[in-house]
């Protein structure tokens, strides 16, 4: 009878801290959907959690506050190939496009978190300081509104492909209230 206590608390504690090192995140406070595209995020003390879903078996990305359509966002983008995820720090330079923060003289502040690529659904989980020393992320106010941007591209993954789908919202991030 002890024996098979220890075993099940063994097993429990296996189970608990096998999952959280593999960097699932905990409940998220807020969702938005659009189209076949949900964005799920909470604030996590200085951070901004959050995971992107679509069904695509492409990428999923989502940029804060542009000043012009895509200009001067900061962008999150991912995809899943054979069970690896890549996650990348990205700015909007012009109307239409962006490039990797480390390019332009910035740092990579997206931390990988998790992701899966199954029956045709896509999602990344990521965590991003709300608060960036990066001259390229600027910081984000959960006071406030944000624009937030979302979008997914589909066929291969790969961030040079353009979106198939993409949408601006009207967020406060602290809230959850879309305008």
């Amino acid at each position: 009878m002890l024996q098979r206590m220890i075993q099940s608390v063994a097993i429990g504690c296996f189970l608990v801290f096998g999952v959280a090192s593999q960097g699932i995140a905990a409940d998220y406070d807020h969702t938005v959907e659009a189209k076949k595209m949900t964005f799920s995020w909470k604030i996590d003390g200085e951070n901004l959690a959050g995971k992107l879903t679509a069904e695509t078996d492409g990428w999923v990305g989502v940029g804060f506050n542009p000043s012009e359509k895509m200009k001067d966002a900061n962008y999150v983008i991912g995809y899943v190939k054979k069970g690896v995820v890549t996650i990348v720090d990205e700015f909007g330079t012009t109307s239409t496009g962006h490039k990797n923060d480390t390019k332009l003289g910035g740092t990579e502040d997206v931390k990988v978190v998790g992701g899966s690529e199954e029956g045709g659904i896509t999602t990344i989980e990521f965590s991003i300081p709300l608060k960036s020393e990066d001259k390229n992320d600027g910081n984000i106010d959960v006071t406030a509104d944000t624009t937030v941007l979302l979008a997914y591209g589909a066929g291969r993954d790969s961030l040079k492909s353009k979106h198939k789908f993409r949408t601006t919202m009207t967020i406060n991030l602290g809230t959850g209230e879309v305008k």
